[in-house]
């Protein structure tokens, strides 16, 4: 992994695809085909272009406009961290910036 271990997941169900667990391996294999040639990038075509592309290919949810962006919110919204760890390593360096931040800007000089 480009970025490190995941740290959240978001279970999907394959029932939910037009072909069922067919389709979603189709989808899965297609989008993967065409994934192993690009270079994945952190803001423009990375995972979740990747993801978003299986989606479509199945039609996830009855749906074709997946799109990295929707898949983040989505993410951020029903995704289940790993374990403990997984949500300080995700949380904690905000954290820091954020108090640092804070004790700078009341602190006077």
């Amino acid at each position: 992994m480009a970025f490190g271990t995941p740290t959240k997941y978001w279970k999907l169900d394959p029932c939910t695809v037009a072909d069922g667990p067919v389709g979603w391996d189709r989808a899965v294999s297609e989008a993967s085909e065409e994934y192993k040639g690009h270079m994945h990038n952190l803001c423009c075509d990375n995972c979740h272009s990747h993801v978003a592309m299986a989606l479509n290919l199945m039609q996830y949810d009855g749906l074709s406009s997946w799109n990295m962006v929707t898949l983040c919110f989505l993410m951020m919204l029903r995704g289940k961290y790993v374990d403990t760890w997984a949500l300080i390593k995700t949380w904690l360096p905000f954290a820091l910036v954020v108090t640092v931040i804070v004790i700078v800007s009341v602190t006077p000089f």
